[in-house]
């Protein structure tokens, strides 16, 4: 009697953790399907993503060029002076420049390893959910909760380099609301919305960033160009 109820325990754990597993690959399955579908997103090697920043009572206008999970550049024009972050080789190395007004030193110069890492998920344009077992994440549900007054699963996701990002998806749509990280050794929220299809795909024309170092950021999209053609030597530090 013991070993069957044994049995009949082990099964029911065993069905139990089969059906979270098969919850959370729906969820993840569903989103992926909202965006556009994976042959969709596969196809998109290059990005040109133009935003206008409003951080401070300032709005700030910045232009980001992304090969795929390889390179990607910021440039911002703050106070009409020129600030641009680059990473590159994959999200090993990197480079800065940030005018005085900003603690630079008004030229090029090697990007913190730290730095580097923080910067190195945004070559995913799509995130770690999408094809997550193929990079090497692990994802759980957390369970469902509420996101501005709207059911929203909450999934933990780590990545394969160790680092733990909780992403909301909206229960009826299944496209990203909320994201929770941390940025530059601050927890931080990243809200998303108003997404529009490019190419049938859909990007989130708003998003809000809440951290307590850098306080309210509002982002807004004014122009996507999917699969332009990059010349990668915009990537390359400049000599002195």
């Amino acid at each position: 009697m013991k070993t069957n109820k044994f049995l009949a325990a082990a099964v029911a754990a065993l069905v139990s953790v089969s059906a979270y597993a098969q919850t959370v690959d729906e969820i993840v399955d569903k989103h992926v399907a909202a965006l556009g579908g994976l042959d969709k997103l596969k196809g998109i090697n290059t990005l040109i993503v133009e935003r206008s920043l409003s951080v401070q009572g300032m709005e700030i206008p910045s232009k980001t060029t992304m090969v795929v999970n390889k390179a990607l550049r910021t440039e911002s024009s703050v106070m009409g002076n020129s600030m641009i972050q680059v990473v590159d080789n994959g999200g090993e190395t990197g480079w800065m420049l940030r005018p005085t007004m900003m603690q630079g030193t008004g030229e090029p110069e090697d990007m913190p390893a730290d730095q580097i890492k923080q910067q190195k998920g945004q070559l995913d344009p799509f995130g770690p959910l999408v094809n997550y077992k193929e990079k090497g994440n692990k994802v759980e549900l957390v369970g469902k909760e509420k996101v501005d007054k709207k059911d929203a699963y909450h999934l933990k996701v780590t990545t394969k380099d160790g680092q733990t990002v909780d992403e909301y998806i909206d229960a009826t749509t299944y496209m990203m609301t909320k994201v929770k990280s941390t940025m530059n050794g601050q927890d931080a929220e990243i809200s998303f919305s108003d997404y529009k299809a490019i190419d049938g795909v859909q990007f989130p024309n708003t998003m809000e960033i809440a951290n307590a170092q850098m306080g309210a950021i509002t982002m807004s999209t004014t122009k996507i160009t999917v699969n332009p053609k990059v010349d990668e030597s915009v990537f390359k530090k400049p000599a002195k």
